[in-house]
């Protein structure tokens, strides 16, 4: 008997069916693999779920009986939790405020800190943190926020978890952590709905894989009865093959960037020439980032086309043809309420404006980056909430190159991002090499950076630890990571 079923739901929305007429069941005890390019219904289906949309039509079943969910609290009361990829999280609260937030246990009229505290220091240790539950969660970095999260969905002690993207940010060792998390779930007789665009973690983790596209059912098989290439194809309605373009030699000119002593760093950065920044989480990658464009105070010394360069602030990182991508576009890249086009302009309104903004012009120059990057909006004056994840990040990185940089720095630039958007970023990216810009590339997949990079730096305790080719192999990189090898 399934835990949990769908039949025939519908979602409509003013301009799209998101569902269209899905029916589902998901086996207590099991982990079921839900994935599909973005847009195909994924979350959509998740929010029905977690009691955050009502289907137009249609019905959800726990135990064989019809329920009707009125928002998340209810879906909580009926056993149904959820992992969010965008972290639903209070930075100005503590861990362990975060984890009961709205439940604090309570001792006469005043809230019980020690007892919460407590609480709190069991569920971080089965997620693996290493950090206090009194710890402000304004001090944690994006990987050890994603932990508090998934401690606050286990703390409701829910019988259906549903998981969207819970890796993105964890590096290998929280993952592992988490499917050891998840094993015992299932041993436990929880239902674990898995969404996720790592293939090789569907495969490695799912007892059940089911496939969205266009909002409908392409295909639910076990484990193991495709290939991670078949399972592509599933999501994209073709063969899907060469998911990396052929890398083109980076151009023999002096380097368009030298960082000297940076953070403990010191490289080189070709025009033309894509060089991947790897490492644990914690390793100091996005740190070393942030120092180069001004985010963060360093020592060492930046030369930009070959000039000394004084980096204080982002402004002056701009004015140097420098751009930074965060790996977090919830927070730091876009403005999720308002629309397309005032995202795309974020970066260099000032370029469309005289006394007043040129809206006309302002229109044009986003159509143009629309087009280049196959931005798929059916409305510009939409809210960028309402884009799926894959085409908010090509909108974050038009806002970038509307200022025609010279370097690109790139963090995460495909976490949470389907396997057909992947594609299309990393041939962005090498096209954007291949006209002579000179890219850094931070990510946490290391196929992705093997696929993509001529060079790559492995960093470890904050500083370089070596630098490989783009042939290398994963174990090389990680021995690197680990401290277990030397370059």
């Amino acid at each position: 008997m399934s835990r949990l079923a769908v039949r025939d739901l519908v979602m409509r929305f003013p301009a799209v069916c998101a569902l269209g007429g899905v029916s589902l069941e998901f086996a207590a005890g099991q982990t079921h693999g839900i994935i599909g390019e973005n847009g195909a219904g994924k979350s959509t289906l998740m929010r029905i779920l977690s009691g955050l949309l009502q289907p137009t039509s249609g019905e959800v079943l726990i135990d064989e009986a019809p329920i009707h969910l009125r928002g998340a609290a209810d879906a909580l009361s009926k056993g149904i939790g959820m992992i969010h990829q965008e972290l639903n999280l209070v930075d100005d609260l503590t861990v362990a405020e975060n984890i009961f937030l709205g439940r604090e246990p309570r001792k006469y009229l005043s809230i019980d800190s020690a007892a919460m505290n407590t609480e709190a220091a069991l569920y971080l240790a089965k997620v693996g943190a290493k950090f206090p539950p009194g710890e402000p969660l304004s001090n944690l970095s994006l990987a050890q926020k994603q932990l508090v999260e998934i401690a606050k969905a286990l703390s409701h002690n829910a019988s259906v978890i549903i998981m969207d993207e819970p890796t993105a940010v964890l590096g290998d060792a929280g993952t592992r952590s988490l499917f050891d998390l998840i094993e015992e779930l299932k041993a436990g007789g929880a239902t674990i709905l898995y969404v996720s665009h790592r293939l090789a973690e569907v495969e490695e983790i799912c007892d059940t894989i089911t496939v969205l596209r266009d909002g409908i059912v392409v295909r639910t098989l076990e484990a193991g009865e495709a290939t991670q290439e078949q399972l592509a194809g599933y999501m994209v309605g073709r063969v899907f093959q060469d998911v990396f373009p052929d890398k083109t030699p980076a151009q023999a000119n002096d380097a368009l960037l030298s960082v000297e002593g940076v953070g403990g760093a010191s490289f080189e950065v070709r025009p033309g020439e894509i060089v991947g920044l790897a490492g644990l989480v914690g390793s100091g990658r996005t740190e070393l980032a942030e120092m180069l464009v001004g985010l963060r105070e360093t020592s060492g010394t930046i030369r930009v086309g070959g000039h000394l360069a004084a980096i204080r602030s982002p402004r002056d990182a701009v004015k140097l043809g420098i751009a930074y991508v965060s790996e977090d576009r919830k927070d730091a890249g876009l403005l999720l309420s308002l629309d397309v086009i005032k995202n795309a302009t974020l970066a260099n309104l000032s370029s469309y404006a005289g006394p007043l903004v040129d809206t006309r012009r302002e229109r044009e120059g986003v159509e143009k980056w629309v087009n280049e990057l196959d931005v798929r909006a059916g409305d510009l004056d939409a809210p960028i909430l309402y884009l799926s994840g894959g085409n908010q990040q090509k909108v974050s990185i038009a806002k970038w190159l509307d200022l025609e940089p010279r370097i690109l720095i790139l963090d995460e630039p495909t976490r949470g991002v389907d396997v057909g958007a992947k594609q299309e970023l990393y041939r962005l990216i090498h096209r954007l090499a291949a006209d002579g810009m000179a890219c850094i590339v931070i990510s946490s997949e290391m196929p992705e950076l093997i696929g993509l990079c001529h060079r790559i730096l492995v960093m470890r305790n904050g500083s370089p630890a070596g630098e490989l080719s783009g042939n290398a192999s994963e174990e090389e990189i990680m021995m690197l990571a680990a401290g277990a090898g030397a370059a």
